[in-house]
This record gives structure tokens, C-alpha cells and sequence, in this order.
């Protein structure tokens, strides 16, 4: 079975069938044990009748002792060897569905690794956990098909070989039972893999929606808006739930036929037996072994239904990972080195230049706008973007990555020590400046109310600290971090005037001399940045100092003092009242 550190290999993207095949042929030795053991565990019981029926003819009607124990004694070894086989299938077959289970886990959040942070610009965050809660068991039961999947197919055949050999028309019944199967189920099927299909659709957008409602809560109590969401997401819930009882519709007719056509099977067949017997046909004996195989029968049959609902439903998971996977990263077709020295950062899109060595805002009405114009400037979308005049795409992307640092306002927290957090990859760096850098970003309340300081235990998103307080480390991360340009999307949005106040202070301190952009509506931040943009619908309206676009700019001036009315000149203390208005 795979181990932590085992390469899971290269997926086959090209479609859930094949993907499904790949996990089976990386694990090809373990899956022909399992189809053989499969094989051996469930034709073995088909034998059992035909002991049986020699035991009555060979040694129970005649009287001969010694044949009927001897056959007796074959019955009772068949059944023991029968044990031991389902118990090496089971623990073969577990084994198979553990590795598929980590495999696809691994393949998953390989590629996950390598999104890096396009990842949540691709595809929302429901759909990669509904992949990691649902859809790697649901992939995982599918396998199942191999060993008493195969086993069934063999045990079927044997079945009705041996009825061949004591009736042809038995036999013939029981071969025809498959086709009836298919034609009855086969639709059934088809449905079952449509509502699956919905059902999975629904529950990752359900899924995604709980996400963004937990980091929201707060927001959405104060705008008052928590009744209206609650009453969208209780009309989705309430039909992912009719969903859901589509998909148990089918299931339970599927499971209904599993059990009832093997009973028919058993009543039909028994029946015509009986007619034989009493037509003299076939002996007592050979009545007793065709009961006993159609009831061995009700095994494979009911296999073949289940089968096929859990590949149905393995094909539907499949096609969800397989999408996923082939989501292409960001290409780093780049072959250029990167300026030399501190350049200029222009995206032609909305307009914006960043000069190096400068503190830059951007007051944008639409947030989103500002996150793109991020995202331009640090090479995570497609885009003209170009830096010291060379594209941006045309810079090994690697590079880019060392130098340009976007620190987003809700970027990942992983759990570990304060320290940890605060440090990231750059374990270079010594007390010194991590304490410096947390007094740049206002954080030294944040060490203090912790139990053990830089060393306490950070919980997984930062759950154990407030959201002012995660916003905090964030930036206190990336000022450590200590990129030559550092892109802040929003580093104050959940601060307090008082702090945003200290925070914009040092911030230009923290990066003198340092190319810094900040994406923000606050006066407080703006005041403090060398050149502020005024962008509209994504493009540059106007720029200057804040002073100055507050007297000139009534769009800027309403859109950052919250006050039309606001006049010139009313500088950072207009600023501070605003931002305590709001707040």
C-alpha cells in the first residue's frame, strides 16, 4: 500500500474510466491477488451443491458409510478453505481500496501544491473538499469490482456449467438471468449516474457556500444581512435535499431488484427442477445440488447490481477529480532573468505605474478591481504586464516569485507556533527582526495575549485568534518576508481606526526605500502613500498625493472620506473620523 512518502505516479487524466483503470494498474500485483482470491472464494461455494449431491446418491441412499463421510468430510474442508479465502480477499481488497483512497488523496493535493495560489482562482474551495470528504471514498468503494467483482463473473459461469451438466434447461435459465438483469437495471443505471452527477454538482457548491459564510458571519451580522443568506442557503439545502432523495430513489430501487431477482431466480429454477425430479430427469440428489446452486447464485447476482452502482457512482467521483487535475497551473514559459535593479512596475490594463523605492495606493469603488490589478502585478493571471519594461510573463516565474511577495488579507494560516507562522520558509531569520517586524505590523498585543508568546500554538486559519488579529500576522509575515515589492490587498480592512493609524505609520517606515502597493479605501493608509491611484471600473481616473486628490477628485474625495461633502485640505484628521464612522 502506498506509504506518506511514496511518488503516486502520473494520473490518467483523460477520462474517469481510465483514471479509475490507473489505480488499478498501480497496484497491478495486489489487484490480480484480489481478482484471483475474488475468483477462487466465490466459485468455490458453486462446488459445495455438487458435494452434497454426491454425498445423498453416492453414500446417503445407498447406505455406503464410508462414501457419504468422505464426502461429508469434503463438504466440511470446502467450507474451512471458503473462510480463509473471503478473509484473504477482504484484507486484499481493503488493502486495494486504502491505496486508491491515499493515491487519489496524494494525486489531489499534489496538484493542489502546484495550483500554488491559482488555485482559489480556479476552482472554489467546496468543490477540492467535497473531492477530499466524498469523492476519493466513493472512488475507493468503486474498486471493489476487482476481486469479488471478477469472482462473480467466474462464480456465475461455474454456476451454470455445473446446471449444465444436470440439466441443459436449468442451465439455459440461468444464462438468460443476465440479460434480464441488464435490461431491468441498465436504465436504472443511467439515472442513478445523472442524479449522482446533480447531486455531487450541488453538494460542492453547498459546500463552498458554508465555507464563505463561516469566514463571513461577522460581516454579514453587521450589515444585517445574516436573515437574507440564511434564507438562500435554507432553499439550496432544501434541494440538494430533494436531490438527494432522487438519488436514494434509484439506490433503493437498484438494491430492491439485488435482492428480489435472485429470488425469483430461485423460485423458477427450483420449481422446474422439481418438475424434473418428478418426471424422473434427475435424481434427488441432483435436486438438492440445483437449490443449492441457485442459492449460491443470489451471491453473484446480487454483486453484479451493487457493482454496478458503486462503478456508476465511482465514474461520477472520477470525473470530478479528473477535472480537477486538469487544471494547468500558471506557465512559467518565462526565460528572461529580472531587472537587475529596482524597476517599474506598469500594468496597461488599468493604467497603473508602481515606482520603484515608492509606497503606492490603490482607492479603487470595486474592491475586486484592485485584487486584479494585483494579481496582474504579481504574475497570478494572464496578462501585459511588464516590469523594468520586459514582461512580466516572460520572466522565469520563479524569480518573479522570489522578489514580487502578494500578500492577500485572507492568505492561509497553517497551524504551528506563532513563530512558525511569522517565519514561513525564511528560517534565516533571528529574533531580531522577527521582533521587529511585529512591531511594524502592530502586533505586539497580539504576542503578549498569548500564553507563551512567539512559541504558542497556532490553530489551523489562525481559529484561535480574532480576525484583527490574523490580519496582523498576515502582514507581520509578509514585512518579515522582506520582498524587494511587496503587493497588500486590503493589509487593514479589519483593524480599528487606532491601529490602522499606528499600522500605516510603520508600514513606511518598515519599507523605506522598498517598492510597496497597497490596495485601500482608508485615509488613514493613503495619507502615508507617496502616489495614490483613483481607479475607475478598473482604470485610473486620477492620481497624486492624498491631499491633493481629496481637493480635486469628488469621486475620490466620497469614495474615501465616505462624505461628499468633505472639503480640501481636511488631511489625515477628516481621515481618522471617517474611519471611526465607519467603524
Amino acid at each position: 500500500m502506498i506509504d506518506a512518502y511514496e511518488d503516486p505516479g502520473t494520473p490518467d487524466s483523460r477520462g474517469p474510466a481510465r483514471y479509475l483503470w490507473w489505480l488499478v494498474r498501480r497496484q497491478s500485483r495486489r489487484s490480480v491477488a484480489a481478482a484471483l482470491l475474488g475468483i477462487v472464494s466465490l466459485a468455490l461455494p458453486a462446488v459445495v451443491p455438487y458435494l452434497l449431491a454426491r454425498a445423498i446418491d453416492d453414500g446417503l441412499q445407498p447406505g455406503d458409510r464410508a462414501a457419504l463421510l468422505g464426502w461429508s468430510g469434503a463438504v466440511l474442508a470446502a467450507g474451512a478453505l471458503d473462510a480463509w479465502l473471503n478473509i484473504a480477499r477482504h484484507r486484499t481488497m481493503t488493502r486495494v481500496r486504502m491505496d486508491a483512497n491515499f493515491r487519489t488523496v496524494k494525486v489531489v493535493v499534489g496538484h493542489s501544491v502546484r495550483l500554488g495560489a491559482s488555485l482559489r482562482r480556479q476552482v472554489a474551495a467546496g468543490e477540492v473538499v467535497t473531492i477530499g470528504v466524498g469523492d476519493v471514498q466513493t472512488i475507493a468503494g468503486s474498486l471493489t469490482v476487482i476481486g469479488p467483482g471478477v469472482g462473480a463473473v467466474v462464480g456465475y459461469g461455474v454456476v451454470a456449467a455445473l446446471l449444465l451438466t444436470v440439466s441443459p434447461l436449468l442451465a439455459a435459465v440461468v444464462l438468460l438471468g443476465v440479460p434480464v438483469i441488464g435490461v431491468l437495471v441498465g436504465p436504472l443505471m443511467g439515472r442513478l449516474q445523472g442524479a449522482e452527477t446533480a447531486y455531487r454538482e450541488g453538494q460542492g457548491a453547498l459546500t463552498a457556500r458554508i465555507g464563505d459564510l463561516a469566514g463571513g458571519l461577522r460581516v454579514l451580522g453587521g450589515l444585517g444581512g445574516k436573515d437574507l443568506v440564511a434564507t438562500a442557503f435554507r432553499r439550496d439545502s432544501l434541494r440538494l435535499r430533494d436531490e438527494g432523495y432522487r438519488v436514494g430513489a434509484v439506490t433503493s430501487w437498484i438494491q430492491a431488484l439485488g435482492l428480489g431477482l435472485p429470488t425469483v431466480f430461485l423460485a423458477v429454477v427450483t420449481w422446474l427442477a422439481a418438475r424434473l425430479v418428478a418426471q424422473g430427469q434427475i435424481t434427488v440428489g441432483e435436486l438438492v445440488s440445483v437449490y443449492g446452486y441457485v442459492a449460491v447464485l443470489v451471491v453473484p447476482v446480487a454483486y453484479f447490481l451493487e457493482f454496478g452502482q458503486q462503478v456508476s457512482r465511482g465514474l461520477v467521483a472520477a470525473r470530478r477529480v479528473v477535472r480537477f487535475l486538469r487544471l494547468d497551473p500558471l506557465d512559467d514559459g518565462g526565460a528572461r532573468d529580472a531587472p537587475a535593479e529596482p524597476s517599474v512596475l506598469h500594468d496597461p490594463e488599468s493604467g497603473v505605474r508602481v515606482l520603484p523605492g515608492r509606497l503606492t495606493g490603490l482607492a479603487c469603488e470595486r474592491p475586486a478591481d484592485a485584487a486584479e490589478i494585483v494579481d496582474r502585478l504579481g504574475r497570478y493571471t494572464p496578462s501585459d504586464a511588464t516590469w523594468g519594461g520586459v514582461r512580466l510573463d516572460g520572466i522565469t516565474l520563479a524569480q518573479v516569485r522570489e522578489r514580487i511577495l502578494v500578500a492577500d488579507h485572507e492568505a492561509g494560516l497553517f497551524a504551528g507556533t506563532l513563530r512558525e507562522v511569522l517565519l514561513g520558509r525564511r528560517t534565516d531569520a533571528g529574533d531580531e527582526a522577527v521582533v521587529r517586524a511585529v512591531r511594524a505590523g502592530v502586533a505586539e498585543d497580539v504576542v503578549r495575549g498569548l500564553p507563551h508568546g512567539l512559541d504558542s500554538r497556532i490553530d489551523a486559519r489562525g481559529r484561535n485568534l480574532s480576525g484583527g488579529q490574523q490580519q496582523r500576522v498576515r502582514l507581520v509575515r509578509a514585512l518579515l518576508a522582506d520582498p524587494e515589492v511587496l503587493l497588500a490587498v486590503e493589509p487593514t480592512s479589519a483593524l480599528d481606526a487606532h491601529t490602522e493609524a499606528a499600522v500605516a505609520e510603520r508600514l513606511r517606515d518598515a519599507r523605506a526605500g522598498r517598492t510597496t502597493v497597497v490596495t485601500t479605501t482608508s485615509p488613514l493608509v493613503l495619507d502615508r502613500a507617496d502616489t495614490v491611484y483613483f481607479l475607475v471600473d478598473g482604470k485610473v481616473a486620477a492620481s497624486g498625493t492624498h491631499q491633493g486628490l481629496l481637493a480635486y477628485e469628488p469621486g475620490y474625495r466620497a469614495l474615501v472620506a465616505r462624505d461628499a461633502e468633505a472639503g480640501p485640505g481636511t488631511g489625515a484628521g477628516a481621515g481618522v473620523d471617517a474611519g471611526e464612522a465607519v467603524r
